[in-house]
């Protein structure tokens, strides 16, 4: 076992980015926290450290020789959610919890297959189906009490709206989000219980021994499926191709197609104020998903 974990450049400048001193922090704590984790759960990293934006992962053997992957991160809203869910669905569907800390958000996963992601998948199609498939069985069972609710995201949301609108110059990609505002209303007092991943695109998407396909990575929350998918619509993006993906995925999971778009459309609206809030320009494929759905856009 190394005595020093090698920290990515990449993870420790993204950390500061959206975390700030908090994040800078996290970074100088985790070749310790690696470290005390490695003990006490008996494991021997077997490779090098992965990561995302937000966690480090280390490749591991469990004491008995079994694979797994010791995932480290900072303790926020969205990864406390992460074990909840993970141990909800047992590994159906999504990867499997081994192991977890909840003073640390640490845990344990199985190993998946990290050189079989869905975006390297040749056919479209066949990704948004698998994506559909996995969604079908995640947000089967209702969110446990406790979770962040979707109703909640869509109330806050629809009170930013009004000052994000003031920062948008062009009248035509302002109506649409104007129109996405105004179809999240209508359903924002029936936001739906199921649990959902909120995340589930196609390099959260991983192939494993004992299933074609599994997801890592939730974000979860409570709500309504259909607010779940927009990564499929948005993952190797082709605007003629929207209405299809939607069709597909409502009708894999058995959706009522209006309320389903209308929660897509509270994920553009969603997208689209995080870009405004941050200064950033609004992105013309978000804007082309809204207008490609049908429904109320002019």
């Amino acid at each position: 076992m190394p005595s020093v974990i090698h920290v990515p450049e990449e993870l420790a400048a993204t950390q500061e980015k959206f975390n700030g001193e908090a994040g800078r922090a996290f970074v100088a704590r985790l070749p310790g926290l690696a470290a005390a984790f490695l003990e006490r759960w008996d494991l021997r990293v077997t490779g090098a450290p992965m990561h995302g934006v937000c966690a480090l992962v280390l490749p591991v053997d469990r004491a008995d020789g079994t694979p797994a992957v010791l995932k480290l991160q900072i303790l926020d809203e969205e990864s406390e959610g992460e074990p909840v869910a993970l141990r909800i669905w047992d590994g159906d569907g999504a990867v499997r919890l081994l192991e977890h800390d909840a003073a640390t958000c640490t845990m344990l996963l199985e190993r998946l297959d990290t050189s079989r992601m869905l975006s390297r998948l040749p056919d479209a199609h066949e990704a948004v189906l698998v994506i559909a498939r996995l969604l079908a069985r995640l947000t089967a069972v209702p969110a446990p009490p406790g979770l962040r609710r979707l109703g909640d995201i869509a109330r806050a949301m629809l009170e930013r709206t009004p000052r994000a609108l003031a920062r948008v110059p062009d009248p035509a990609a302002r109506r649409v989000l104007a129109d996405c505002a105004a179809a999240v209303r209508e359903v924002v007092d029936e936001p739906g219980d199921r649990l959902l991943h909120w995340d589930l695109h196609e390099e959260n998407v991983l192939a494993a021994g004992r299933a074609d396909w599994l997801a890592i990575d939730p974000k979860p929350l409570a709500g309504d499926p259909g607010f779940d998918l927009w990564p499929a619509l948005d993952n190797r993006f082709d605007a003629a191709d929207v209405p299809w993906r939607f069709d597909a995925m409502t009708d894999v999971l058995g959706l009522d197609r209006e309320r389903a778009r209308a929660w897509t459309y509270g994920r553009v609206l969603q997208n689209c104020l995080w870009d405004l809030e941050d200064g950033r320009p609004l992105e013309d494929r978000q804007l082309e998903i809204a207008r490609r759905l049908g429904g109320r856009m002019t």
